[in-house]
């Protein structure tokens, strides 16, 4: 029987987060965090694959998917404000204890929950959710950077590129052996969010802000080699975003990190579910018994 998906919203600090949940919340819980440009509707079918053992939870970050999107004037969208949004909806359902599925953005949302309480994260599941700067494929995070560390109309193009259907279709198609796998409604889900009026201005914040995970990094290393925590990567190999690279280095700071590399690209989900549902079950099933 397919486990029931419940779609929810509730309020934390003034703001509606909307989340999707399934499985008895009496389980082990498993927080999915999603990145750019997407939303939880990336685990729409993940969720299910999980549930039956799994307390699964999957929030949109602020600005994204159905969650709301303040101003920024009314909002400061850094990965700050982001994860703190994200640990006020878990404390809102009463979740203690987690695993993490990062994913892009997820990551440095996810490494700053760790880092705030690591007993809290019971095991972590990377998929190109990077940690380390081996992962940082060029030319995407030499313009990145360069438009962070210097905004301006010189160095905004790029960044406002990446905003674009083009960019968006090729973040789902990029790597994929049979790109009939990745359905076309994702890129135009994505999009059309991504072309509410007033959203351009929140992703270019995000991007101006994306130097502060970098600087984190030696933290993160720390709290690995500290905790020990159970990491799985599975990682998209053929990802021109974050190269698979990034899956390798967790590593040296994890020597019992279990790392897969997929025939895929950013969005392996898409193209790779069974597999990566096969691993995370596995590994889960070790890891928090």
């Amino acid at each position: 029987m397919i486990p029931s998906v419940h779609h929810r919203t509730v309020d934390v600090d003034g703001l509606e987060v909307f989340y999707r949940e399934a499985g008895d919340p009496q389980a082990p819980a498993v927080v999915l965090l999603h990145g750019f440009p997407t939303s939880s509707h990336m685990f729409r079918h993940l969720i299910p694959a999980l549930a039956d053992r799994y307390h699964v939870i999957a929030p949109d970050h602020i600005g994204f998917g159905q969650s709301a999107m303040p101003s920024p004037a009314d909002f400061p969208y850094t990965f700050d404000a982001l994860t703190g949004i994200t640990s006020g909806l878990l404390r809102r359902l009463g979740v203690d204890r987690f695993a993490m599925y990062v994913q892009d953005y997820g990551a440095p949302i996810g490494w700053r929950l760790a880092l705030q309480a690591p007993d809290r994260v019971t095991a972590i599941v990377s998929q190109n959710g990077n940690a380390y700067e081996d992962g940082f494929v060029k030319p995407f995070w030499d313009a990145a950077f360069a438009y962070a560390h210097n905004p301006g109309p010189d160095t905004e193009g790029p960044m406002r590129n990446a905003l674009t259907s083009e960019i968006t279709r090729w973040q789902y198609v990029n790597g994929v052996a049979d790109a009939s796998l990745v359905s076309p409604d994702n890129w135009l889900h994505d999009q059309a969010l991504l072309d509410r009026p007033g959203n351009d201005e929140i992703q270019l914040g995000l991007f101006r802000d994306y130097p502060t995970n970098v600087d984190l990094y030696p933290q993160v290393h720390r709290y690995f080699r500290d905790s020990g925590v159970p990491l799985l990567a599975v990682w998209g190999a053929n990802d021109e975003i974050f190269g698979p690279a990034g899956a390798e280095a967790f590593g040296r700071d994890l020597p019992e990190a279990e790392i897969h590399l997929l025939d895929s690209g950013h969005f392996a989900l898409e193209s790779h579910l069974p597999d990566i549902a096969e691993l995370m079950r596995d590994f889960l099933g070790r890891a928090l018994s």
